[in-house]
């Protein structure tokens, strides 16, 4: 896969839409598994996942939707990004 960042990284201390991102790159740089949350712009959980510390994943989203981790989220960095074939 070949990835197109379209804004610098950043980090989910606190909640976030990661630049209204419909895609994002995650990376968990944390000592443990995280579960990272997705919630849409009332707060409402969409739904979740455990990230395995030093795991890379893609993640799609809404623009207006939020991430956040269940703790060390300064370990967790995000971009916004597009993929191309």
């Amino acid at each position: 896969m070949v990835i197109k960042l379209l804004a610098a990284e950043a980090d989910l201390s606190s909640a976030s839409n990661v630049g209204n991102a419909t895609l994002v790159r995650l990376y968990n740089g944390h000592s443990a598994a995280l579960v990272v949350t997705r919630k849409n712009s009332g707060g409402t959980t969409i739904g979740s996942m455990t990230v395995l510390n030093g795991t890379v994943v893609v993640m799609e989203k809404n623009p207006t939707d939020t991430l956040t981790a269940s703790a060390g989220g300064a370990s967790v960095k995000v971009t916004k990004i597009a993929f191309t074939r």
